[in-house]
């Protein structure tokens, strides 16, 4: 099992918000549509997507996440990470594809 913190320490991605980052992280989770990743997303998993917005973070809290991983050179607008970080979420980036990323979170479970 892998924790947030592991995500951190290894440099995984780039950290855009350190909410709590003592969680553990058992499961990846890729999904684009909302809809489903409100209803199907685990809880304590690292959620990678693409998907760039505010109603991510909402879905993010809603599922109980551990983290969100956005992929593929995707970005919050700053009013948005301002939320991640009110609502204590951890945001990462990176340039790599949805698949990749989660490979990488895949390898340190």
């Amino acid at each position: 099992m892998a924790s947030v913190q592991n995500l951190i320490e290894k440099n995984c991605f780039e950290l855009k918000n350190a909410g709590k980052t003592d969680r553990d992280i058992t499961k990846v989770f890729c999904c684009d549509l909302l809809s489903i990743a409100m209803g199907k997303a685990p809880g304590d998993s690292a959620w990678v997507t693409v998907m760039g917005n505010r109603n991510t973070l909402a879905v993010a809290s809603l599922a109980d996440v551990s983290c969100v991983i956005l992929a593929e050179g995707a970005a919050f607008a700053p009013e948005d990470l301002d939320c991640a970080k009110k609502e204590e979420i951890t945001v990462f980036y990176t340039e790599l594809p949805v698949f990749e990323a989660a490979l990488a979170v895949h390898a340190l479970l």
